[in-house]
């Protein structure tokens, strides 16, 4: 968790990619409001008798070819996931250390599910990644290949339905070193914000980078996506509950004793196709 400062201090923060060798000249360190007039075409419905089902797939041990670091600090992600989507009225199922092909069958499973009588679908994934992959404990897969699984043509008891995907996962290897920035509105006159912030495009990091995680409390956008929805969920639409995760990611800083690691920073990114306001239900 964040201090005062906004900077997780101890332990270190780390990142959920491949670890570079030294000859690559990085190391990675050890370390609208419900209430107002809502009309019935322009949201989706929430009147069947079941949230939906949530698939949570927390990856923490990995092959050594892989070349991929344990994952310390999933597990507080992973109780804040089944704790939170649990109190938003989702069947909650999770699942640790799947291999790729599992992780596969798991979702083909569900996509072949009679999902008529439920509102929604999500699916939380936590695990290494890089742009467009997310990591099995054996290995990568495509991410377009698992969430297609999910398409209207193949799952069709879901088609016209929201299908949530949340992703904890580095996404590349760039560092956003932040930019200072001077705001009348803020508390603070000038403040420190995420180079890639104030995009209109839910990914934990955008394109590219890396994606921050605490040893002990989780990973940042774990942290702020279960805390807002928390806080949000029976008063605002989710996209604007999203753009709050990304404000509350936006004010953490990394800490390492590795200068290249420190005092970075992390925007997530917001990828909607979404053709109706989604609210939860009371």
């Amino acid at each position: 968790m964040a201090d005062s400062n906004h900077i997780v201090k101890s332990p270190q923060s780390m990142t959920d990619a491949k670890t570079l060798s030294p000859s690559e000249g990085k190391g990675i360190p050890v370390s609208k409001s419900v209430e107002s007039v809502i009309h019935a075409d322009e949201s989706y419905r929430m009147d069947y008798p079941e949230m939906g089902m949530c698939i949570l797939v927390n990856n923490k041990n990995f092959h050594p070819a892989t070349g991929m670091s344990h994952r310390s600090g999933t597990d507080a992600d992973a109780a804040r996931v089944v704790d939170t989507f649990r109190s938003l009225g989702y069947t909650v199922k999770p699942y640790n250390d799947l291999p790729c092909k599992q992780i596969v069958d798991v979702l083909q499973n569900v996509a072949k599910v009679d999902h008529s009588k439920r509102n929604s679908f999500a699916c939380v994934l936590l695990s290494h990644g890089e742009d467009g992959l997310i990591y099995g404990t054996d290995g990568p897969l495509e991410l377009k290949m698992l969430t297609s699984l999910f398409r209207g043509d193949r799952c069709q008891t879901l088609a016209g339905k929201p299908k949530l995907f949340f992703i904890q996962a580095c996404r590349g290897t760039d560092l956003d070193c932040g930019i200072e920035t001077d705001s009348s509105t803020d508390e603070n006159m000038c403040q420190k914000i995420p180079v890639e912030a104030d995009f209109l495009y839910a990914y934990s990091t955008a394109p590219g980078y890396y994606s921050w995680r605490n040893s002990s409390e989780g990973s940042w956008f774990i942290q702020s996506l279960c805390m807002m929805l928390k806080q949000y969920a029976r008063k605002l639409e989710l996209m604007q509950i999203l753009t709050r995760v990304n404000r509350k990611v936006s004010e953490y800083s990394s800490y390492s004793n590795h200068p290249d690691f420190h005092g970075k920073k992390q925007i997530p990114c917001i990828m909607s196709m979404l053709t109706k306001d989604f609210y939860f239900p009371h």
